[in-house]
């Protein structure tokens, strides 16, 4: 039983990198990581208004105080996070209409790399519509609010242990990292299942999701770890800190989007060599 395993995963490992390969999965991350950076602060200043909606403005500002607060000051990255917690408070909703349409990008962006991976080599390319990307992911919109409480609720409690040092501060690194790596979770099986156009069975969705977001979690963290450390990001690029900081950032997402897309094809392509299709 053991030796099939092995050959299983080892097969499993071998369809995955001959896919990357095939479909050249850094010119896809790159391409994702273009549609995330235009769609991500559009997207998260709509969740911020969504959940004040909820709680209160008042209470989503004081819930965020935390987090923020936990976020290394390098290069002002606190004070963005701060910025970008009371921008999404005070979204006027013409704004907040406004801000779907570059927010849905990012539905159309992972829907056509999910495409273009999961097609089998031999396949004819068919046309990808990215209407039904941007149409699927506002699901998450509706969702992300209550998320975004949860993650709000949690992360203070977390911060506060952080601070305490030692075991305890170790503690307060784990409740962060389960606790995001839940609501990853959630956002992931959705996009799994739904925005691809594979549309693996749910379980199998929930599996891959899971393993993939446990990935991103560690991940996560260990961007908010580097902007900690003392590190002169605008020396490669003549001292202008701002661009630095810039490319640093598109870095981590292009990393983070490359661990996504190959959770997805491992998702699909155990799910097809399983029920032998594809």
């Amino acid at each position: 039983m053991a030796i099939d395993l092995r050959a299983t995963l080892r097969d499993l490992v071998r369809a995955v990198l001959r896919a990357m390969r095939e479909r050249d999965l850094a010119l896809h991350a790159a391409a994702v990581t273009f549609y995330g950076g235009i769609a991500l602060v559009p997207a998260a200043v709509l969740t911020i208004r969504l959940a004040a909606l909820l709680a209160g403005p008042e209470r989503v500002s004081d819930l965020a105080g935390g987090p923020v607060g936990a976020v290394p000051g390098a290069l002002g990255a606190d004070r963005a996070a701060g910025a970008l917690v009371r921008a999404g408070v005070s979204l006027g909703w013409i704004q907040a209409l406004v801000a779907l349409v570059p927010a849905t990008l990012y539905g159309e962006g992972l829907r056509r790399a999910f495409a273009s991976l999961s097609r089998p080599p031999d396949q004819p390319r068919e046309p990808v519509r990215g209407w039904q990307g941007r149409l699927l992911v506002l699901p998450l919109f509706a969702a992300g609010p209550g998320l975004l409480l949860v993650l709000l609720l949690v992360l203070p409690v977390a911060a506060a242990l952080l601070e305490r040092g030692g075991w305890t501060g170790f503690g307060g690194v784990v409740v962060s990292f389960l606790t995001v790596w839940v609501v990853l979770s959630a956002l992931l099986t959705w996009v799994y299942r739904i925005v691809g156009p594979a549309r693996p069975e749910w379980v199998a969705c929930s599996v891959g999701a899971t393993l993939t977001a446990a990935n991103l979690s560690g991940f996560a963290h260990g961007f908010v770890l580097f902007w900690a450390i003392p590190v002169d990001l605008g020396y490669p690029f003549g001292g202008f800190d701002v661009v630095g900081a810039v490319v640093a950032v598109a870095l981590w997402l292009y990393l983070l989007h490359s661990i996504a897309l190959i959770g997805y094809v491992a998702t699909t392509r155990t799910y097809a060599d399983l029920h032998g299709v594809g």
